[in-house]
């Protein structure tokens, strides 16, 4: 497999408040993890940045301008967006770059640069509702890069798979009416944001939940994955597989109660590769959400980056 990797610097610089568990010190971790010559085959480039009408494939105007008006201007000034997530001077800037990044990786599968991408940015997007910035997030990546599929290369199904220990509600709240994207999900519940119940599957029976308990490990998720979302994944013969790449459900990390390790997020991404081969051409976009606990970040990271490139 040929596996292209996105970074920029400009993803240090978005800064969180003194002891946030969404800081500069992940992109650094997936960096040392990354250099490892085990990776010397990945295709890096320096992520490009989107301009502010690329948000709107996926929020409406009100919402870029919302976010922009809480960018503080003053070094090392730091503006609380909404409970958790806070905004800094280079932080539009970051958020854009990230968004600039899916978009990329969208147009290297399609025109052939790379069999699949993985995006390391941040912030994360996953939590961006429509209208709503929360959960560390400002605009839904994930939701951008689908609809850039769909617009730019013609995609008629795009699946994205989820499987942050954390709810992707503002990627459920996109798509919720929309048959022509299906969005599966593993997580935590009861967790934040409080979204993710079974029930929930959207107006067309797009919406794959498939929450875990807490204290649970490997075998759960692993069902969860062959039983809920797989199926689902076979049925809807996607043209583009995005992942929603969130590391927070292994065991060390801080900010939930589920038990994976590294090597669950390699199985999980060999499954999804081997569904992209059948119907996607091997299109496989990877866009980095959550993974607080720095050790665990790298190693499930680094694992699953791994498994990209060796298909």
């Amino acid at each position: 497999m040929s596996t292209r990797l996105y970074e920029h610097p400009i993803f240090l610089e978005h800064v969180t408040p003194a002891g946030h568990p969404e800081r500069s010190d992940r992109m650094r971790a997936i960096n040392v993890a990354l250099g490892h010559p085990n990776f010397e085959q990945l295709d890096r480039k320096q992520a490009p940045q989107a301009s502010e009408d690329a948000v709107l494939l996926a929020h409406p105007e009100e919402h870029l301008r919302a976010v922009m008006r809480q960018i503080p201007e003053g070094d090392g000034e730091i503006n609380q967006i909404e409970a958790d997530t806070y905004a800094s001077p280079k932080s539009l800037q970051a958020a854009l770059t990230g968004v600039g990044a899916a978009m990329a990786a969208v147009d290297d599968v399609f025109t052939g640069k790379a069999d699949n991408v993985f995006v390391a940015a941040r912030p994360p997007g996953h939590h961006a509702e429509k209208t709503t910035a929360m959960g560390f997030c400002f605009f839904n990546n994930a939701a951008i890069a689908a609809r850039h599929a769909q617009k730019r290369h013609g995609a008629e199904r795009v699946a994205i798979v989820d499987w942050d220990v954390h709810h992707g509600n503002g990627t459920q709240d996109i798509f919720w009416d929309d048959a022509s994207v299906l969005f599966c999900s593993t997580h935590q519940m009861p967790l934040y944001p409080g979204s993710g119940a079974k029930d929930e599957s959207g107006k067309h029976g797009t919406i794959v939940n498939a929450p875990l308990s807490p204290n649970v490990g490997s075998d759960h998720f692993r069902e969860a994955f062959k039983s809920r979302v797989l199926p689902a994944l076979v049925d809807f013969r996607p043209d583009l597989i995005i992942i929603s790449a969130g590391f927070d459900a292994h065991h060390r990390d801080p900010l939930a109660q589920i038990n994976l390790v590294g090597e669950d997020f390699d199985w999980a991404t060999g499954r999804l590769l081997e569904i992209a081969d059948k119907s996607a051409s091997n299109r496989v976009v990877s866009l980095l959400e959550g993974g607080y606990d720095l050790e665990g970040l790298a190693e499930s990271a680094g694992l699953h980056v791994l498994r990209l490139m060796k298909g």
